[in-house]
């Protein structure tokens, strides 16, 4: 399996940053110090061209970054990615401001890349970015690939989803400083978490556990994957593509999610919040409403 490059982690802008707040309560007003979760331009750059500007929590971005050219069919294995390298060279200007700024670049395989200049597109992404960026509705990709259905799924059940959740909290530290960002994590069959990532952004944090799974070779292991967020339909398109069979998130899900993940053969979850979980896709079972 191809080597990551080494990166300079130390001299990424920091995750969290402190700041001066005044706390309204009880009828006072009080100065205190407090944490907040940083933004970063991250911008991705495929064999020395930019692709695409992200704005996200500057940790785990290799992880992010191959995730990124995974779940957006960029690469079609781990293996097209030869290399990622991190560079922090200043800051990017926008009007009055200037944040610390990062690229991150993708050597990838020459068939990739030429697949890649062929359908180019030039997106600016925000923390909460859908499809902005697109250039034309036929640019939109909607027909998901059909997930594996491997014989642990049928017997997962709304129990080990609830079991995700519980444990969630526990490992966002950067959530439990700044209290603004998502969490993506992955879950054994019955519910014990094993990796879980961070990002302002929840498709930045779905991609870096996609990311994080692929670099380690992991995408195919029995596993869901659990979000602090909505089920948007991008996080179910991203799941379908790299053969995620199920996907669970704290809030509802929307209407194109759930016919993605039906399409697709997907469990889809929503609404986890114990004791009751909702099952808005896939094989129906009595768990289907906890």
């Amino acid at each position: 399996m191809p080597r990551l490059t080494d990166s300079p982690t130390a001299l990424l802008p920091p995750a969290l940053e402190d700041c001066a707040v005044q706390v309204f309560a009880n009828g006072s007003l009080t100065a205190r110090a407090d944490t907040v979760a940083a933004e970063t331009p991250v911008a991705l750059v495929f064999n020395g061209v930019s692709h695409a500007v992200m704005m996200a929590t500057p940790a785990d971005l290799e992880d992010f970054a191959l995730g990124f050219a995974l779940s957006e069919g960029l690469i079609d294995s781990r293996a097209d990615c030869y290399g990622i390298e991190l560079r922090c060279d200043g800051a990017a200007s926008g009007g009055d401001l200037e944040a610390p700024a990062v690229e991150v670049h993708l050597d990838i395989a020459s068939r990739c890349f030429a697949r890649l200049k062929e359908r180019r597109r030039s997106l600016a992404g925000r923390t909460g970015c859908g499809v902005c960026g697109i250039d034309s509705l036929q640019a939109l990709d909607l027909l998901p690939e059909a997930v594996p259905q491997p014989a642990w799924l049928q017997a997962l059940d709304g129990r080990a989803v609830l079991a995700a959740f519980d444990g969630l909290a526990a490992l966002q530290p950067l959530n439990r400083a700044a209290g603004s960002l998502h969490a993506a994590g992955w879950a054994l069959p019955d519910g014990r978490l094993t990796d879980v990532l961070e990002d302002v952004g929840r498709h930045n944090a779905l991609d870096k556990l996609l990311g994080r799974l692929a670099a380690a070779g992991r995408l195919g292991e029995p596993g869901f994957a659990v979000m602090s967020s909505r089920a948007s339909y991008e996080l179910a398109r991203k799941c379908a593509r790299l053969g995620v069979p199920a996907l669970a998130t704290i809030s509802a899900p929307t209407a194109l999610a759930i016919r993605i993940a039906t399409q697709a053969g997907m469990r889809l979850w929503g609404l986890c919040r114990g004791p009751r979980a909702v099952l808005y896709a896939g094989a129906a079972g009595s768990d289907a409403g906890w």
